[in-house]
């Protein structure tokens, strides 16, 4: 067991005497039951290769998004089979 350093022993402080409060929106908050109810649904499992600078970059966008990687690249595949993915549209800049 790693010990904590200040700063994370005052977050710990403040949690215990519910001085924290959410910052998550509405929006932010459905996100997140969303991919907790895909995560929930899982009865298969999977294997895939991917190329290691996707993975990290994946990891990356995971983290941002706060949710495991796994879940991430689950919510991304449900959306593409149900049709809510979109593509970017042009933007016209030519970039």
């Amino acid at each position: 067991m790693s010990t904590a350093d200040p700063y994370e022993l005052e977050i710990l402080t403040s949690y215990e005497k519910g001085e924290l409060k959410s910052v998550a929106t509405k929006a932010e908050l459905a996100k997140f039951k969303s991919a907790a109810r895909a995560t929930a649904l899982k009865d298969k499992r999977v294997n895939i290769r991917l190329s290691s600078g996707d993975l990290k970059d994946i990891q990356a966008k995971a983290l941002e998004e706060g949710m495991p990687y796994q879940t991430l690249i689950a919510s991304v595949l449900h959306k593409y089979v149900t049709g809510k993915l979109a593509e970017p549209k042009p933007d016209g800049s030519g970039s």
